[in-house]
């Protein structure tokens, strides 16, 4: 009787357990992402499909990051309807969108709201679980560093840069900040006359001046 009723508690443990997923990312394919008001800049992009358990759950754009051995990031791409009302032929467009965060263990796939993150001009950096980027205001007119950590709703770091460059070209209002660990630290250069590099502690970020940077490496 013992042994029977271990039988059915094992069984019932193994049926209540949850099933592994498979993530994988499909096979590249080369589009075009256009950008500005007459959508005159386009660039070439590589795409492939997100697959949970076999399933093409998202587009994506560009490389994944892994956080951890359970969570990764990739930018999320998709496509949108471009048809005009009088339109007889179906006509889609790509655009790229947000980043998404992937849980392995559960197969879960969520959106990150990065502040400031736009879409077309805003070059994303990332190291560990912080992302850095150029962040843009609502009206397209003022430029911003951000440093964001996931899991956070409040970005670790928010200082102006300055205004917007304007220019219509895909990812042209900076290149992609630069990190550098131990200590860890996040540099942006929008432009030659623009650069300024903050240390990253935990959940707040502090603007290094030269002078630090001098007394650091005496002291190396």
């Amino acid at each position: 009787m013992a042994s029977r009723f271990l039988l059915v508690l094992v069984s019932a443990a193994a049926l209540g357990a949850s099933k592994p997923h498979v993530i994988t990312l499909g096979k590249w394919k080369t589009i075009k992402c256009c950008a500005g008001a007459n959508e005159a800049e386009c660039v070439d992009l590589k795409v492939r499909a997100l697959f949970v358990d076999g399933r093409a759950r998202e587009s994506t754009v560009g490389a994944a990051h892994e956080i951890t051995e359970r969570l990764f990031v990739v930018r999320r791409a998709f496509r949108v309807n471009d048809n005009l009302p009088d339109d007889t032929a179906t006509h889609w467009v790509w655009q790229r969108g947000g980043w998404l965060l992937v849980d392995r263990m559960t197969g879960r796939i969520s959106s990150l709201s990065l502040p400031e993150f736009e879409t077309c001009y805003s070059v994303a950096s990332w190291y560990r679980d912080y992302v850095a980027y150029c962040g843009v205001s609502d009206d397209g007119k003022k430029l911003f560093a951000i440093v964001f950590q996931v899991g956070r709703r409040k970005p670790v770091l928010k200082k102006a840069l300055g205004d917007a460059g304007g220019d219509d070209a895909p990812d042209s209002e900076c290149p992609a900040p630069a990190w550098q660990r131990r200590p860890v630290r996040v540099t942006f250069e929008p432009d030659e006359s623009r650069k300024s590099t903050y240390a990253v502690r935990g959940h707040a970020a502090d603007l290094v001046n030269d002078d630090d940077g001098e007394e650091e490496k005496a002291s190396q």
